[in-house]
Parts: C-alpha cells; structure tokens; sequence
C-alpha cells in the first residue's frame, strides 16, 4: 500500500519535535492495514495536534480546540464504514474533557491519539492538565497548585476499555496504532513526547526519560481491554435498538390555500407567563401564516425555571424572506400577564399608532400610542392556559393578519382529537 501523506503539505513541527515521528508512524499503520484515503477521516482540534489532518491524503474535519471528539462522533454515526481517527493535544484534552469521558462511556468505534507533550505548545508554553508540578512553565507556579491528570487512569475510570500508554519514539508504535484502530470500540492512545519548542527550553526531558514513564506504567496494564465482558460498540448497538423503533413521521406539507389579509411584513409579540400555552399560540400563528404563502420565523423565550415567570413568544410573518429576526417596532402585541408586559416593555415605547395592542383587561400595559383593545378573557369563564389562543381569535375576527378560516386551519395541522375539536370549539366562541 502507498504512503498516504501529502506531498504538496509535508510534517511542519519544530526539529526534534515527537510529533513528526508519530505523523510516519501513522502512516505506516494505515500502510500496514491497506487502508485506502478514502476508508480514513482523520478529526483534529487546535494545536501542533490540529495539523494532523493537513498531512495527510484522507477526509479531514478540523474543528475548535478540545471538540475533536464530538466531530468524530457524529462522522462516525454518520459514516460508520470509516475508520475515524481523532487526535488532540493535552492542551485539548484539558479543553474538552467532559467529551472524552463522553467517548469512554458510549464505546464508538473511535481511536484518539492524544500527542501529549505536557504543555500547550503552539500557544507559548503554558501548562497543561498534565504538566508536572515540579516543570517550568509560562504560567509562573500555576501548574504547582494542580494535580496533572493521568489520561489513562481517566479513562479507564470513565469506562473506555482499550487503553495504551505509548513512546512517540518506540520502534514498535505502528504496531500498537494498529491494535487500537482495529479494537471494536473505542480506544484510547496516550502518546508522550516532548515539545522542543517550548518545553524542553527549560525542563530535561529525553526519549530516554518518556520510555522509563511509559514503562513504570506498564504495570498497571493500559495495554488491553480492561473489561473481561467487552460492551458492544455504540454504533451496531444502536442500530439494534433502534430498528423495532416506530419510525418517526415526515414533517407536514403545508401548501398556500389561502391569501394573505395584509401582504406585507407583520411583527408579533405574544406576551405572556409560564403555563399560558404561549409558545405554542406562537407555533400555530406560524402555521396559519404559512397557509397563505407567508414565510414565518419565531424566536421564544422564557426562563429556566419553567413553571414561572414570563414566557413571550417573537413572530414575524412576510411574504418576503425573512433575514432580519429582530423586533423593534412590533405590528402586533397581545398582553396577558404582567410578567411578558415588565420583560418587553420597551417594545411599548416604540408602537406607532398602526400597532394594535389586545391585553387581558386585568394586565396593565405602559402608556403608548398602539390603538389598545381590553378582553376580559377570565370574565368570559376561559382559563388562562387557552388566553393566548383567545387571543388569536380575537386577531382573526379583526381581519389582522390572519382569518378564523386561516386560525382553524392551524389547528387542524397542529393538534390531534379531541384537542382539535376543543381549541376550534374556542376560537369560534371568541370571534368579534
């Protein structure tokens, strides 16, 4: 099998950097499997680790510092038949260390090779989260206050069941590359070497020192599969469990039956509190839109606790596309409580006497030059839960921006029996 480094991007790492020594080493293992370019994806982050990619004659994904993984998960879902390799510094694997202990314990058919050099090198030399206490670094007594982490020890706590410390300058490394890669599941290769850009300036580290670390290890067996009753690899175990899985159902066509009121761009803030169903008022305002050709757009907020405080709901129906999403000067503001009111208040101050305001007649709203219709929704015997849809039927039996015919249709698209029959039961009720 042919070398599948890139001639035209050849190795670029400072003289006696381990890296280059690794990248051959790569190479020859891909040669020793008859492993063709396009069987390869090769996912690399930030870092003298990121350059990985470049070097060679594969697919590549070159993303932000310490996600390496998360790219190769999903290529690996996406693309199970090739051979993902992942490679990150120990700069990255600081970074992102909740995603490796992701990997150790979902067992996707990943190898990572951590090329790790005990410090951040392109960046200056700063520690890492496996320099030792005792080096020398750009980061004055910082690495003195932390304990490094020992890589294998992490995942192999976190459940990975291939693990192997290895020299970048064993003569046997291909060997041990291979028995990764080929592993069915995920493995995990810490590879120590030394940075002779940044770190040796001011710490003594030699092969000799990284073979007599890698060997006092040893003893402790990264070298294996740790557990005697191997999981199955995430992949084909997924693809078990999903396929009695009831497939899910394609999104609804929604073709124009219908032409728009008012053809021209319209701003709508619902405005509103937890439990008022205001998020989905917002979703079926949508759908009404795109019955007559509009294009829609909603934005919602509400806080993270859930079952209080506001809950608003941000629309924009046009009949051209929509880029901008922002609301300055809303066309429409339905108000039902006080929370919705207070957190977009500003909006008030910029209605121009084309706005309509509908507000449940206990909410105040701040003084403005909207034309303001008062509903007493809870007078009317209707629970809050349903005021947002009230209030859309009450927008529809004015003739803005959508019909009663239009609403009904969205209700029809969006809830099943008997929450179809009740909502419609409501919004006929309502009309003006």
């Amino acid at each position: 099998m042919d070398s599948l480094l890139n001639q035209n991007r050849p190795p670029a790492f400072c003289p006696g950097c381990t890296h280059e020594k690794i990248v051959q080493m790569l190479d020859r293992t891909f040669q020793n499997m008859n492993l063709d370019g396009n069987q390869i994806a090769i996912i690399s982050d930030i870092g003298c680790s990121g350059l990985f990619d470049t070097f060679f004659h594969t697919h590549a994904f070159h993303g932000l510092h310490g996600r390496a993984l998360t790219y190769a998960t999903g290529i690996k879902m996406a693309r199970p038949e090739l051979t993902v390799i992942a490679t990150m510094g120990d700069g990255g694997l600081g970074i992102g260390g909740a995603h490796l202990l992701a990997a150790c314990r979902r067992n996707l058919d990943i190898t990572l090779l951590i090329l790790n050099n005990f410090n951040f090198g392109m960046t200056g030399g700063q520690f890492s989260a496996t320099t030792p206490p005792d080096a020398v670094v750009e980061s004055g007594f910082l690495n003195k206050l932390e304990n490094p982490i020992d890589i294998c020890e992490v995942a192999r706590s976190a459940g990975a069941e291939y693990v192997i410390r290895c020299s970048g300058y064993q003569t046997d490394l291909d060997k041990e590359l291979e028995k990764a890669i080929r592993f069915p599941g995920f493995s995990v290769v810490d590879i120590c070497g030394i940075c002779t850009g940044r770190y040796v300036q001011k710490n003594r580290l030699t092969p000799k020192k990284i073979e007599t670390l890698v060997s006092n290890h040893s003893a402790k067996k990264y070298n294996h599969t740790i557990s005697s009753t191997p999981r199955k690899e995430y992949y084909s175990y997924y693809k078990e469990l999903s396929k009695n899985q009831t497939p899910t159902e394609n999104p609804i066509t929604i073709s124009p039956v219908f032409k728009p009121l008012q053809p021209i761009r319209q701003e709508i803030v619902i405005l509103g509190s937890a439990g008022q169903r205001i998020l989905s008022a917002g979703e079926i305002l949508c759908l009404a839109g795109l019955t007559a050709g509009l294009n829609a757009s909603q934005k919602n907020e509400y806080n993270i606790t859930v079952l209080t405080g506001p809950s608003i709901a941000e629309l924009i129906l046009s009949p051209d596309q929509i880029d901008y999403t922002g609301i300055d000067t809303p066309s429409i503001i339905l108000a039902l409580a006080s929370e919705g009111v207070e957190r977009r208040k500003h909006l008030f101050k910029n209605t121009t006497q084309d706005t309509i305001i509908i507000h449940e007649k206990n909410v105040k709203i701040p003084s403005c030059n909207a034309s303001a219709f008062s509903v007493d929704f809870k007078g009317k015997g209707i629970k809050p839960q349903d005021w947002a849809l009230a209030s859309l039927a009450v927008l529809a039996g004015m003739n803005k921006v959508i019909c009663l015919t239009m609403l009904q249709k969205a209700i029809e698209l969006r809830f099943k029996e008997p929450i179809r029959s009740k909502s419609i039961h409501l919004i006929q009720n309502m009309v003006f």
